[in-house]
């Protein structure tokens, strides 16, 4: 009960953000506690009990979300390109609030949202992003980068095709 207590609610935001229902939500958690006790012997220590089992919360959340037909779209290596990392494509203008970034990558197509919110929010690196989504490290990272711009589209401030 002790650990239930301790992760429950940092599992339930972890959850929402992916779901957007708080009764789903709330399921998605359950399910992960009752799977997280039920297999406690596969814990190995190597990461903290709360990065294991946030784990175990994102992939139940992307199988709920894959079972609602919100699949995503894997695309195939041979069409992906990589462009590395560059921190500056990070970067927005001043006067962009969290609620608009936020609004932007919910906005994103679901094959960059997840990637854009498994690596800026949750903390992922492009490894575990590809065992999560069962996609290539390749993939992990063409994806963020095409959702970094898409994001950084989407939250430039213009009016009548000029910045303000």
């Amino acid at each position: 009960m002790q650990l239930y207590n301790q992760y429950c609610d940092g599992m339930l935001m972890v959850a929402f953000r992916f779901v957007k229902d708080t009764l789903e939500a709330e399921d998605i958690v359950q399910e992960a506690f009752i799977k997280a006790f039920s297999k406690l012997e596969q814990y190995k220590a190597e990461v903290s009990f709360g990065a294991w089992l946030k784990r175990i919360v994102i992939n139940r959340c992307i199988d709920v979300l894959k079972s609602k037909r919100q699949r995503l779209v894997e695309l195939e290596d041979y069409h992906l390109n990589v462009i590395e990392d560059n921190e500056e494509e990070w970067t927005v203008e001043d006067g962009i609030t969290l609620e608009a970034v936020k609004l932007a990558i919910e906005a994103l197509p679901e094959k960059y949202k997840y990637v854009v919110m498994l690596y800026l929010m949750e903390g992922y690196d492009h490894q575990e992003i590809a065992e999560i989504l069962n996609i290539t490290e390749v993939a992990s990272r063409t994806q963020l980068s095409r959702g970094k711009q898409k994001l950084q589209l989407a939250l430039k401030k213009e009016k009548n095709g000029t910045k303000y």
